[in-house]
This record gives structure tokens, sequence and C-alpha cells, in this order.
């Protein structure tokens, strides 16, 4: 699975996208109005070979809108030529945090792979980002070289997804670490280790306690070569009866792992288990469609079985 389209609607709201260059314009080559601050979700992106680096368009950004009434950020492409960290345009943003009193979510590299692949996109420590908005609600980060985070308390944020091809340990462990007791939205993209996802299951067991995580109904351990294993230690974990839904999808699933899954606790209380891009026998799915009837199931993108030796994660380049 490639990313091929930057998001169309964030925090319920359209995407506009902010650059530097032309106006817009209408179909009739009109000028068109920009619309009001917190009408729409606004995406931030250096076109490709501009004179002009994020700090420019930032600049331009705020002399355009009223930044004391926009609700949602979107990053895209920061960099002009050759890819560069995020972390002094995360640093500009967190400089201004003080103009931005509405803000409520923000998503960091809204990249496609037509602008840089998952896991070259050069990022940083985002622990700066949460610590400078009180009042976020949703956190967005893809991309997982170079990132960082440390554990953080934060009273607000609901949803919190890392999407990566390569997630480090250091950020599971930060997650499970933190205090966040309004999320109710965790999704994890674990990744391979060649892109330095190099986490563990003894990271993630944090997380399956619960603890820390009091508000939560939907948790995605998702895209990972240990999926088995997620599903083993899900299938007896304290966090589950909590949950309204649950993937353990865009890994390396298999039999194993699935049967581990329906001899553990009970499931059906769930709306919805995700397990698309798996490794599943078809007498092993009709076994969790039968186990789960009263459960909306994806089971769709079964990879062809194997010995294990050539199976892949949908998201790793």
């Amino acid at each position: 699975m490639i990313i091929t389209r930057t998001a169309d609607r964030f925090l319920r709201l359209p995407v506009v996208n902010f650059s530097l260059g032309k106006p817009r314009r209408s179909e009739q080559g009109e000028p068109v109005e920009p619309p009001a601050a917190d009408a729409v979700a606004w995406r931030l992106s250096v076109a490709y070979g501009a004179e002009g680096g994020f700090d420019e368009v930032w600049s331009a950004f705020l002399a355009a809108v009223d930044p004391a009434t926009v609700r949602a950020l979107l990053i895209g492409p920061w960099w002009t030529n050759d890819y560069t960290p995020v972390g002094p345009a995360l640093a500009t943003i967190v400089a201004d945090a003080g103009r931005f009193p509405a803000l409520e979510a923000l998503f960091v590299a809204d990249v496609t792979y037509e602008d840089c692949e998952i896991s070259w996109l050069e990022m940083s420590d985002v622990t700066p980002v949460v610590k400078a908005f009180p009042r976020l609600t949703e956190l967005v980060v893809r991309g997982g070289n170079g990132l960082r985070l440390a554990p953080f308390r934060h009273e607000r944020l609901t949803d919190l997804r890392f999407e990566t091809g390569g997630l480090p340990a250091e950020v599971v462990r930060a997650v499970a670490a933190s205090e966040l007791p309004a999320l109710e939205r965790l999704e994890l993209w674990f990744g391979v280790d060649e892109y330095g996802g190099d986490a563990t299951i003894d990271d993630v067991a944090p997380i399956l306690t619960g603890t820390r995580l009091p508000a939560l109904r939907h948790l995605g351990l998702e895209n990972s070569e240990f999926q088995d294993e997620i599903a083993a230690a899900v299938a007896n974990a304290p966090v589950v009866p909590q949950l309204r839904t649950l993937s353990l999808a865009m890994g390396v699933l298999s039999d194993e792992g699935a049967a581990a899954l329906l001899e553990g606790q009970p499931l059906t209380h769930l709306k919805a288990l995700d397990l698309h891009h798996h490794y599943l026998t078809d007498a092993m799915q009709e076994r969790v469609r039968q186990a789960l009837t009263g459960v909306d199931v994806d089971l769709s993108e079964a990879e062809e079985e194997d010995d294990g030796e050539w199976r892949y994660v949908a998201v790793a380049e």
C-alpha cells in the first residue's frame, strides 16, 4: 500500500491548500476569496524548488488569515529541494503557538509518495508540539525516520495516530508512559526494522493494560512484523473490554495469531475488528467469521499463504 492522496477532510472540516504562488481562482478565472479561518482545515506546503521555504509560507499564512480562530492545520512538504528534517518547521509553529488559542488538530507530514516515500520523511522530536497546544484534540504524525517523543500528559487529546514504515521503540515507550485521560483513539503503524521499526511486544505491553488510557475506545496496533505476538497479547489484555473497535490490520497476521486471539477473552462486544491485509487461510477466515457473527470483521486483502519467509507489511518504504 502506498499513500496516494492527501487528506481531503480533517477534524471533520474540508481541507484547503495554502502555499506561495498564484492566488486561488474559480473555474471562470475569478479570484476566490479565502474561506473563514475556522471553516476549513488549512494545509500548508512548500512547492518543490520554491525560492521561499516554510518560514515564508508560514508568514504569508499568518498575514492572510486570523490565526486566533484556526481550528486545524496540516503540514505538507516543508522542504524546497532536498529532504530536510521537519524540526525547524515545527519550531516555527511552536514559537507562534500563543496566536492559535483555538487549534484543535494538527497533522504533521500530510505527504504522499509523489512528494516523498513515507520512510524517507525526515522527522524530529514532536514533544514540543503537544506541550505547546493544550487544546489539541487530534494529532497525526506521518513518518518515522528520526522521530522522537518523550512521555507527556495532555488533558484534551482524544485522537493520536503515528503512521510509519518504521516506528522507533522510543516513541512506542513514550506513548505507553504518557498520561492521556481523554484519549479515545490510538493507532500505531509499527513498520519494519529496516526503516527503524525496532519496537517489540514488551514496548507495547503497558498500552495493553489500559491503566493510563481510561477513555480509550479504539486501538490500532497495525502494520507489524510481529502481528501474531500482538494478537496473542491482545487476547488477554485488560484494555480490550473497554474497546468498541480494534485493528490488527496491515501486518503479517497468520493463523497462529488469529487462533490465539479467538482462544482468549471474548471479542463479541466489539462493534468492529479490522484484520485487513493478512495471511490467514480460508479455513481460519471462516472460523473468525463464525466466532464473531455480530462483529463487523474486515478480512479483505488476504495475501497468499506461505511459510512466512516472504510475508510483508502493508506500509514499509
